[in-house]
């Protein structure tokens, strides 16, 4: 079990290696979340399979076909956004900021990524090798939030692939749909889908399955408070500030929740 964490954590740094090297060729960092969606799901796929360690079963399989699902899904996503010359503006930030020393700073940034990235796929391991027989409530609630998970998510992308796709709505702010009820429902349907993994793990006879509670724990951290919404609602407020802040005073970050009453703006996005 141990050689298969160590290998785990190794493909991740190699991946992200590779994630810098392709973006410094491309100078497009959208490259960088397609390795690290594609690196995250093989690692679990790995590790829900691996013919080591912990008993194995049924729950392998079911946990191994959810990890690749959700993979291919953003991963394909994010690929084609990137294909198209889209460019995560987290990442643009980064290269004004950086200046000079960007290049290499961003390899240090996709390595903490690696590490990040680790801690959550530890999750899937968890889930997958849980000893418990037979199928559980658990298990049952574990399949429906990635159902729900993953159909939020692909709404989210495509309301908002066809908000940018309408010219109309260009220097406008997507206030339609999930994107009425949370700033970032991609986001939260992102981070709901990782609950799944512990639903699978924890069982009263295995303690262990505890620990899978820290994949959603650090995915909530990076995407509230570090990599996710800061550095996006940071961008925002710079190309549009006026339309947005009203978007923040009636519009839930985060968990999806009634609009709040409108402040009075002017009608431009």
């Amino acid at each position: 079990m141990i050689a298969l964490l160590i290998g785990g954590a190794v493909l991740m740094s190699l991946a992200m290696a590779l994630a810098w090297a392709i973006q410094r060729l491309t100078s497009n960092c959208g490259w960088v979340d397609v390795c690290w969606t594609f690196a995250t799901g093989l690692t679990g796929v790995a590790f829900a399979l691996a013919p080591i360690g912990w008993p194995r079963g049924w729950r392998n399989l079911a946990v191994a076909v959810v990890v690749a699902a959700w993979s291919l899904r953003l991963g394909l996503y994010v690929a084609r956004r990137t294909a198209g010359g889209i460019e995560d503006p987290r990442y643009t930030e980064y290269r004004h900021k950086w200046g000079a020393r960007y290049q290499s700073r961003m390899f240090g940034l996709l390595q903490i990524q690696a590490l990040f990235a680790f801690i959550p796929a530890v999750s899937m391991l968890l889930a997958a090798r849980n000893p418990a027989p037979g199928l559980r409530v658990l298990d049952i609630a574990a399949l429906l939030v990635l159902v729900v998970a993953l159909a939020g998510e692909a709404m989210a992308d495509r309301q908002m692939q066809a908000f940018r796709a309408n010219p109309t709505n260009k220097g406008r702010v997507c206030d339609t749909g999930l994107w009425r009820y949370s700033r970032h429902p991609n986001y939260f349907f992102e981070w709901l889908g990782w609950l799944a993994y512990p639903l699978f793990a924890i069982d009263p006879s295995w303690p262990w399955g505890w620990l899978a509670l820290s994949g959603p724990a650090v995915m909530y951290w990076l995407l509230v408070h570090v990599s996710g919404i800061p550095p996006l609602e940071a961008q925002m407020m710079r190309t549009r500030p006026e339309a947005f802040r009203a978007y923040q005073a009636r519009t839930s970050a985060f968990f999806p929740a009634p609009p709040r009453p409108a402040v009075p703006t002017s009608a431009a996005r």
